[in-house]
C-alpha cells in the first residue's frame, strides 16, 4: 500500500505556497513531487544491498527551481516538449508565433512553460494528481488546454506517469517529464559507465540548432546504436558529426514497441526500465551541466553527471508532416503513459 503525504516546500516571492507530495511504496521506493512545475524532486530506490539512494537530480529548496539556470530538473514540460523550429508553426491555415527561448527556436513550451507554473494537487489512488489550465495564447499557443498529470507508485517500485489534456481550440500538445537520472546517486559523479539499451533502429539527426532534418537515420554502425547495452560514455567522443552538433547525445530515437529503454549501473546494481505509449525518446547525456549548480546532496553537477530519457513525440513535429502528429482538436483527449520501473540486476 502506497502512503501519500503532503508537506510545505517554501513559497514564491509573491507568497504563493509550494507543496511537496511524497509517495512511499511497499517496495521501498519513495518519490517526491512538487506543485511547482509538477516536478519530480527526488526518487529514492534501493541498491543491491538494500540501501536507499536518491537517483534524481534536483534542489533542496524552491529557490533552486525558480532560478533561471535550472535546466528543467524533474519538471513536466509543455505545452510542447522539445524544440519548434523558428518559434512558429501553421495550423488550419493560420500561422502561430510562439516564444523563442533558445536562439530562434522554441524549447519546452517557451520562456514560461508548464515547468514554471504552479499546479494544483490532490490525492489519487496510490498517488497524486496535478492539474494546470493553460489559457488561450499562453506563450503564443492557441486554445485553452486543461492538463492533468497523475503520478502513482506501486508496490513493485514502478513510477507511473499518466498525462491527459483537452482543448477548446485546435492546438499542439507534446508533454514529457524531464528528470535527470544518475542510478549511482545524484551528485555521485559521471554516468559514463552506466549501461544503456534503447529499443530503436533509427533516430532523427539534427542541424546545428538541434532541429531535426526530417531524416530517420539508421543507428547501425554509429555511436547512436544502443540496441545492445553500451556504456553511455563509450563512444561519446567519437568523430561523428551528430555528436558534434549536440555536444554529445541530445537526440530523439524512433521507438519500436513499448519498452523504450533499459539503464543499468554496475556499481549499485540499480536498473531503470522505461515503458511508454509515446513514439519517441529523447536521450540527453547532461552535456550542458557545467558545475555551477549544486543539488540536494550539496555537490556540484558537472557535464555527464546525469542522463535524461524523455518519452515524447518527435521534436518539431508541427513543421514536419512526415512525423507523428501532435495536433489536438476540441472533443479529443490527449493521453500518454510512461512507466519508470526500478529493480536490481545481477
Amino acid at each position: 500500500m502506497t502512503s501519500i503525504d503532503s508537506t510545505p516546500f517554501g513559497e514564491l516571492p509573491d507568497g504563493t505556497k509550494i507543496e511537496k507530495w511524497t509517495l512511499a511504496g511497499a517496495g521501498g521506493a519513495s518519490v517526491s513531487i512538487l506543485t511547482w512545475g509538477a516536478t519530480i524532486q527526488s526518487v529514492l530506490v534501493p541498491d543491491r544491498d538494500g540501501r536507499l539512494g536518491n537517483v534524481a537530480l534536483g534542489f533542496p529548496d524552491v529557490a533552486g527551481y525558480t532560478d533561471p539556470a535550472n535546466p528543467y530538473f524533474g519538471a513536466t514540460v509543455g505545452r510542447y516538449a522539445n524544440r519548434i523550429a523558428g518559434g512558429a508553426f501553421t495550423l488550419e491555415g493560420q500561422t502561430f508565433k510562439v516564444t523563442q527561448n533558445e536562439g530562434q527556436n522554441t524549447l519546452h513550451g517557451g520562456a514560461q512553460g508548464f515547468d514554471k507554473r504552479v499546479w494544483s494537487a490532490s490525492a489519487a489512488d496510490s498517488g497524486v494528481r496535478m492539474s494546470y489550465t493553460s489559457p488561450d495564447g499562453e506563450e503564443g499557443f492557441p486554445g485553452t488546454v486543461e492538463t492533468t498529470v497523475t503520478f502513482t507508485l506501486d508496490d513493485r517500485n514502478r513510477l507511473h506517469i499518466e498525462y491527459r489534456a483537452t482543448t477548446d481550440r485546435t492546438t499542439i500538445v507534446n508533454l514529457t517529464n524531464h528528470t535527470y537520472w544518475n542510478l549511482a546517486g545524484e551528485g555521485s559523479g559521471t554516468v559514463d559507465d552506466h549501461l544503456l539499451r534503447v529499443n530503436a533502429a533509427h533516430y532523427t539527426p539534427v542541424d546545428s540548432t538541434l532541429i531535426p532534418t526530417g531524416e530517420l537515420a539508421p543507428v547501425a554502425g554509429t555511436p547512436f546504436d544502443f540496441r545492445a547495452f553500451h556504456p553511455i560514455g563509450e563512444r561519446l567522443r567519437d568523430d561523428h558529426p551528430q555528436l558534434a552538433a549536440g555536444l554529445g547525445y541530445d537526440h530523439n530515437y524512433v521507438l519500436i514497441g513499448t519498452v523504450a529503454a533499459v539503464v543499468r549501473d554496475p556499481g549499485s546494481g540499480r536498473q531503470l526500465t522505461i515503458e511508454t505509449t509515446e513514439p519517441g525518446l529523447q536521450f540527453y547525456a547532461g552535456n550542458f551541466l557545467d558545475g555551477k549548480l549544486r543539488g540536494t546532496s550539496g555537490r556540484q553537477y558537472r557535464q555527464g553527471d546525469a542522463f535524461a530519457l524523455e518519452t515524447q513525440h518527435f521534436p518539431d513535429s508541427p513543421n514536419q508532416p512526415s512525423f507523428p502528429s501532435t495536433v489536438l482538436r476540441p472533443g479529443e483527449t490527449y493521453t500518454s503513459t510512461t512507466v519508470h520501473a526500478f529493480s536490481i540486476f545481477e
